[in-house]
């Protein structure tokens, strides 16, 4: 009886022990990784649980320890998709006022300190959009669902949904794009209004389809100005001055084409065709994806139809791109269809390519788990992972890759609130299970630096 009091005690220890390590870490961003999850909160009390929740990654072994948690700023709002610039010194993230607690819609910045804690957030609301109700020109509210940002970290894009005006009129979705100035500042890019409807500014409305629907962004993805200095298809060659964005529009199942002005991030439209805005895709686009390199185009169709549950796949006319693919003739940043789809899991939607360019990850919001691909390099076609896609908890709805290919995250909104840890292979891209690791309710993105 003795030893067996004495073996629970010593067991008791070790669990208190792994306890106080799991709830508090120290960081250093020399050696550290860090991740950061928004989290929505409970129902019961959403204005004290929704923040911004962040974990120190040790990078020898993959060990996630809590930083910033309970105690973490709170995010104004209800949050979904977040980022980091590439300075890793502000995570920015979408938020969407709620009747729970008093809030706005907009993008909140967040410092990041030194100590991998996160300063108080500073909220910017996004200019509406105008549409015309009546002969009138009425101010409506965007709804923004997805961001990007630039290479260099000097605009973020926001993907905003289709909304309503006041006599419940669909309005065209849009997307608003912000600059990103000292201490985390944002301004909107010449801000149009009923007063300026001339202004080639923010927001910008998605193009009409001819004979289509009230256009919706649901994802996008911005080309790069740097290559990966190594272990990549570009290493070693010199990336564009310029870049160009792409937009999926969910109603009318295609994907937008547009550069982005250098100094002052204004889009101008590269339509697919004279007849056709965008490229088709295939039914309700929820995810795209670029390549590091500036070769290929990834978007993820959710369904519903023949072209449900699949990825397609685009060539992007790049500089790079001129050296093997026949289609392009011109360096312009256009689009040409890959002998496409291939298939996914059930209601796919958050992508991302490897740091390198070799693989593809695409995350199956209806089926819990993460589909792999190897990315052909000179044709950009995809080869599935051989055995099934690898699980994921309940409703994952995000997905970040570390910029050294070493790890990928994923959020899972499933109660209770997890983040799911895999450890890349460098040769063939498979995703080993670590974790999962315990988030706060309801975890509605992740980023990683």
């Amino acid at each position: 009886m003795r030893i067996r009091l004495t073996l629970i005690a010593a067991v008791l220890t070790l669990v208190a022990i792994a306890f106080l390590m799991s709830c508090s870490s120290k960081y250093s961003s020399s050696s550290n990784g860090l991740v950061i999850v928004p989290t929505q909160g409970t129902i019961e009390s959403p204005q004290s649980t929704a923040v911004m929740e962040t974990f120190s990654l040790d990078l020898t072994n993959g060990g996630m320890s809590q930083i910033n948690n309970v105690n973490g700023p709170p995010t104004q709002g209800l949050p979904s998709s977040v980022i980091i610039n590439p300075a890793g010194t502000y995570a920015f993230v979408i938020v969407t006022t709620t009747p729970e607690f008093p809030s706005q819609t907009g993008i909140t910045a967040f410092p990041i300190g030194s100590d991998g804690k996160l300063g108080t957030g500073t909220l910017t609301t996004l200019n509406n959009i105008a549409a015309t109700v009546n002969g009138v020109c009425e101010s409506v509210p965007v709804a923004p669902v997805a961001l990007a940002m630039d290479s260099a970290g000097a605009f973020l894009f926001v993907a905003d949904s289709a909304t309503s005006d006041s006599s419940s009129n669909a309005v065209t979705g849009s997307v608003s794009v912000l600059a990103i100035g000292t201490g985390g500042s944002l301004t909107e890019v010449n801000p149009t209004s009923c007063q300026n409807p001339t202004v080639a500014g923010s927001p910008f409305p998605l193009p009409a389809e001819p004979g289509g629907s009230t256009a919706s962004a649901s994802a996008l993805a911005v080309t790069r100005t740097s290559f990966p200095v190594q272990y990549s298809y570009c290493s070693g060659h010199a990336a564009p001055t310029t870049e160009n964005l792409y937009v999926t529009d969910s109603v009318n199942y295609t994907l937008l084409n547009y550069s982005v002005d250098p100094s002052t991030g204004t889009l101008s439209p590269m339509p697919y065709s004279s007849s056709e805005p965008g490229i088709p895709t295939g039914s309700i686009p929820s995810g795209v994806a670029v390549d590091p390199c500036n070769r290929f185009v990834y978007v993820a169709n959710a369904g519903p139809g023949s072209n449900q549950n699949t990825v397609s796949a685009f060539t992007i006319c790049s500089a790079i791109n001129l050296l093997s693919q026949p289609p392009c003739p011109n360096a312009d940043f256009s689009l040409h269809t890959i002998a496409s789809p291939y298939p996914a899991g059930d209601v796919p939607g958050p992508m991302s390519v490897d740091a390198y360019g070799k693989f593809l990850y695409v995350v199956n919001k209806g089926s819990s788990n993460i589909s792999g691909y190897e990315i052909n390099s000179n044709t950009g076609a995809l080869l599935p992972f051989s055995g099934a896609p690898v699980a994921a908890g309940v409703l994952p709805n995000s997905i970040a890759i570390r910029s050294d290919d070493s790890w990928v995250f994923v959020a899972n909104t499933g109660y209770p609130g997890t983040v799911s840890q895999y450890a890349i292979s460098l040769t063939s891209g498979i995703l080993s299970p670590v974790g999962p690791v315990s988030a706060l309710d309801y975890p509605s993105g992740v980023a990683v630096k």
